[in-house]
């Protein structure tokens, strides 16, 4: 009976599957597609050309003997990538802002897709924000109402704001969800003044009328009066009935400016969360969610080339990416840190930020627990002492990049990469299991960022 060529790579796979590790099997080998067997030639679907080359070095000969023993003649292997480059060079071109009003507005609720929680990289960044913002989706109008998140452009506040409107849909579909920035608010407002009574009176019934109202970028409602006076009655109506609010800025709510004070007042009744931007190890798993989501290969030196380098702007760093793959999939040139410097040269610039220091989080904490500078460092181990010294070395490891676990250890009287390493297991499974904490931590985080060194 004659083997299929998909029961013949069954067996390819079973027997490499035993002689590599997991995560090796599920980056190189899972993605590929068996296509056909002719004239002694097995041609293997391959997501792009690294694909070819990691398999040309590391797993053609393994390949090829196992098929050469199975069919007894010769088999050679040969590879077809399969990316459609018309489609990365589409992604590239398109701008790494969000989903235009227009686009969004296809749809009564204004509700994008394609950006839910599961898809949201969470990290001690944003995990309390990500974490309040599924208790509001879950439980509507019944906690943390109004719910204020802040953070720099670019960091994800959007895509909490969809997900958070996906999920009533799909789990409460009779309530009325609305999506909404604050200048399409402003626009609306605008163009209902130039009607009747009977316009604004359906532009009131549309708005009050609404189960959970999620509205973005409210500083761009600053200075203007009329539109802040229509939202405040809004507010009122939609907090009034138990609705949830959910309100997105660039700032916390007392740094807004020329917006009226009995806004702010009640933007501060609910919860406040801020996002802050991403840490090494998250800035490298958001690059590698969104290689898996693009079927992009990249490999780790680039990915942490560009996490490095790029540390204030998710968007940014999704955008080099989709700028580096589909460069060297038109060139077919290997990505290699060499090339993406070149590539990306008129991106990532020289950083004029703060140099963060493992002697300046050690002062900053030490004065967070009114501890003396030489306690990070003492042999002294009472709780008072011991517990932030290890959020220090928790901070150390994820707020610079250039020192190793030793190092570290090293710089906090001579520990060793063990004590680190408890340390910041210790640290980092608080920070999940307690919002709270997370906050202090990014608070922290905060002021080491500000701090002059």
């Amino acid at each position: 009976m004659e083997i299929s060529v998909k029961e013949l790579w069954q067996m390819v796979v079973d027997n490499i599957k035993q002689n590599i590790p997991t995560e090796t099997y599920d980056l190189w080998i899972s993605p590929l597609n068996p296509l056909s067997l002719e004239d002694n030639i097995f041609i293997l679907g391959v997501p792009n050309n690294f694909f070819s080359q990691w398999l040309q070095e590391h797993q053609q000969e393994n390949i090829e003997k196992i098929l050469s023993d199975k069919l007894e003649k010769p088999i050679k292997l040969d590879f077809k990538p399969q990316q459609d480059l018309s489609q990365i060079m589409e992604k590239v071109e398109r701008s790494p802002e969000p989903p235009s009003a227009p686009a969004i507005n296809k749809q009564k609720d204004r509700i994008d897709p394609r950006y839910v929680f599961d898809s949201f990289v969470v990290g001690a960044s944003n995990r309390y924000a990500q974490w309040s913002c599924e208790a509001v989706a879950k439980n509507p109008g019944q906690q943390f109402n109004p719910l204020f998140i802040y953070g720099g452009v670019g960091l994800g506040k959007t895509h909490l704001l969809h997900a958070i409107g996906n999920y009533i849909k799909q789990n409460n579909p009779s309530l009325r969800v609305l999506y909404v920035t604050a200048e399409n608010f402003f626009s609306e407002f605008v163009d209902v003044l130039r009607f009747d009574d009977n316009a604004k009176a359906s532009f009131k019934n549309k708005y009050r009328t609404l189960d959970c109202l999620l509205i973005d970028d409210i500083q761009f409602m600053a200075g203007k009066t009329a539109s802040q006076e229509e939202f405040y009655n809004i507010f009122n109506a939609l907090f009034s009935a138990r609705k949830q609010i959910v309100i997105s800025a660039d700032r916390p709510p007392k740094e807004l400016e020329k917006v009226a004070e009995r806004l702010i007042s009640r933007f501060v009744w609910g919860n406040i969360a801020d996002i802050q931007p991403p840490n090494l190890e998250t800035r490298v798993a958001i690059l590698r969610q969104k290689a898996s989501d693009e079927k992009i290969f990249v490999p780790d030196d680039v990915l942490m080339h560009i996490a490095t380098q790029v540390k204030s702007n998710i968007r940014e760093l999704e955008g080099s990416l989709l700028r580096i793959s589909s460069f060297s999939l038109f060139t077919q040139t290997p990505l290699t840190v060499d090339s993406v410097q070149k590539i990306l040269k008129d991106i990532i610039k020289p950083s004029d930020n703060v140099r963060i220091t493992i002697d300046l989080i050690q002062k900053v904490v030490a004065s967070e627990f009114n501890l003396d500078f030489k306690d990070m460092r003492s042999k002294k181990r009472t709780d008072a002492i011991a517990f932030p010294r290890q959020i220090a070395m928790y901070l150390a490891r994820n707020m610079t990049d250039e020192f190793s676990t030793t190092e570290i250890g090293d710089a906090f009287g001579g520990r060793d990469h063990t004590t680190v390493m408890y340390a910041v297991e210790k640290i980092k499974e608080k920070t999940v299991s307690d919002p709270y904490f997370n906050a202090k931590i990014n608070e922290i985080m905060k002021k080491i960022r500000s701090s002059e060194n």
